[in-house]
């Protein structure tokens, strides 16, 4: 039976809208928008900063990628938090499934120094017993340790959770721990799925 439910948070639980943010940014500039893409997401390099990198060394490490692109990098460094957005629908729901009696838990792969620059948009966070940022534990998704720390953390039995997330991924490693799983794709697809799951569960 089912008793607990693991959301990730970006794209899950809050907008996470990199291209609308950088095309903002930068409008027109195709060119180099696609020179910061693959400088800020080549390689994983953002990965190491929601792996809890010291964020200095993090942006040090992609400049170094496309020096010649410094103060644009900075400036999308600067206002990163921008790329997030509150979902109205996140609280309603979340308060739905609480009611229901669903223990409420996070797995994000997030950075302290992105929560600084938009600290408001996770306001939904009390309505959730607890979690684990990637950036706590130096640890990121798909990485099987960070779904390990979860359920140590929180005494899980993998068999009663289910996990939420956007990226194939993620999930795909969320079910070989043994976490059942479903895909993120829109908002009423995953509460349809979700709660298609909950009543068979």
């Amino acid at each position: 039976m089912i008793n607990t439910i693991i959301f990730d948070i970006g794209n899950v639980l809050v907008d996470f809208d990199w291209e609308g943010f950088i095309h903002r940014m930068f409008p027109g500039r195709d060119e180099l928008i696609a020179e910061l893409d693959e400088a800020v997401w080549g390689g994983r390099r953002w990965d190491r900063l929601d792996a809890g990198d010291d964020p200095e060394e993090v942006f040090a490490k992609i400049i170094s990628y496309a020096p010649n692109r410094e103060n644009e990098l900075r400036k999308v460094f600067e206002n990163v938090g921008d790329t997030l957005k509150k979902r109205p629908a996140t609280p309603i729901w979340l308060k739905d499934l609480k009611e229901r009696g669903y223990r409420l838990l996070y797995l994000s792969n997030y950075s302290r120094y992105v929560m600084a620059k938009n600290p408001e948009v996770l306001d939904f966070l009390p309505l959730l017993e607890g979690g684990v940022f990637s950036c706590d534990v130096k640890l990121i998704k798909p990485q099987r340790e960070i779904y390990e720390c979860l359920a140590k953390k929180f005494h899980l039995n993998p068999s009663e959770c289910v996990f939420l997330d956007d990226i194939e991924r993620n999930i795909q490693a969320a079910r070989d721990f043994g976490f059942h799983a479903i895909q993120f794709v829109y908002f009423q697809q995953a509460k349809s799925d979700l709660d298609k799951f909950l009543s068979e569960n």
